[in-house]
């Protein structure tokens, strides 16, 4: 293939799985972090930069057809590698969950990296992107909606670091309060104590789980920043929830690291009273997200793009082709309603 992709933050916990996904897929990944130590343990060729550093972030990504930036918290890391990028004219991709982030990256390099004629797609990993590209693929010929909603059946939920840094690094910015997607805007309130509970029908085998309403995850930044829907939402399943809190570290349970958590995504797109709903399964969210930005860096690099500039997922790609494409690590199916 010869693309050469550097992935920053490589040796944190998604950032291996991305660099073994692309020398899988042909790729000459360039390893990109702080930690010499950590870095030569992979046993290639790697650069030392830290994202508060643009002289090493250039030395970095000298020679090098994209980057991957999997390094978080992203309100930490984002800005300071889409400037490396920028400088580079080379596209940048992120795994970033954290609204904020994605706030900021839309908010603070649309029109640059559209004048630069360089592709910035954040958020492109399980929570984010993988939900944009199913609600982009169950919109369909619709051109709007009246409601999205985005239902995670996860098994368990055994955070990473980075997942908990991110975490608090969100809370902080929101003083605590709670986020949705309402009446075509981000809201932010105070809300009750609780998140309030309720029956999700998941498709068989998974079923009816009792989900936690108001679990506001990075769709609400991605759906609608190019799909004409005014009310997006997200929900969690109340025992993947209960795991989050308790942050017990994943644990890898065969030989490329990944954990027995298995996920189903089930996505719901209203107009009027008609539905369309199309849900995803697999297994490992860290290690789905891997996929996810690796082929996204392809298609970008091929050309295959329908937006400049800084896009989410399902704006900048066909986005039933790419779920094709993601078979069989993940299976996407349309349910008749």
């Amino acid at each position: 293939m010869g693309y050469r992709v550097a992935v920053f933050g490589a040796y944190g916990h998604t950032g291996r799985f991305v660099v073994t996904e692309l020398r899988e897929r042909g790729f000459d990944a360039l390893p990109v972090g702080r930690d010499a130590r950590r870095l030569d343990a992979f046993g290639l060729a790697y650069r030392v930069a830290s994202a508060d550093d643009p002289a090493s972030l250039d030395v970095a990504l000298t020679g090098v057809d994209a980057v991957i930036n999997c390094a978080g918290p992203f309100a930490s890391t984002a800005s300071g590698v889409i400037e490396a990028a920028l400088r580079a004219g080379i596209p940048y991709v992120d795994v970033a969950a954290e609204i904020e982030a994605n706030l900021d990256t839309f908010a603070h390099f649309t029109e640059r990296a559209r004048a630069a004629g360089v592709a910035v797609v954040p958020a492109m990993a399980f929570f984010g992107g993988l939900g944009d590209l199913l609600a982009t693929t169950a919109m369909g010929d619709w051109t709007s909606a009246d409601e999205a909603h985005v239902a995670y059946g996860l098994s368990s939920w055994h955070p990473t670091a980075g997942t908990v840094a991110a975490g608090a690094v969100s809370r902080e910015r929101r003083a605590g309060r709670r986020v949705r997607y309402t009446g075509g805007r981000l809201e932010y309130h105070s809300g009750e104590r609780d998140l309030p509970r309720l029956d999700w029908d998941f498709p068989a085998p998974l079923g009816r789980r009792t989900v936690l309403g108001e679990f506001t995850m990075a769709d609400v930044v991605t759906i609608p920043r190019h799909l004409a829907i005014p009310e997006v939402r997200t929900y969690m399943t109340v025992d993947a929830a209960t795991d989050l809190a308790a942050a017990a570290v994943p644990v890898a349970v065969d030989e490329r690291g990944r954990s027995a958590q298995t996920f189903t995504v089930d996505v719901v797109v209203r107009r009027g009273d008609t539905r369309r709903r199309v849900v995803a399964s697999g297994r490992d969210i860290y290690a789905v997200s891997a996929p996810l930005a690796v082929e996204a860096t392809l298609r970008i690099l091929d050309g295959r793009t329908r937006a400049s500039g800084v896009a989410s997922a399902g704006e900048m790609f066909d986005a039933p082709d790419f779920l094709r494409a993601l078979s069989p690590t993940v299976t996407v199916e349309p349910v008749s309603e």
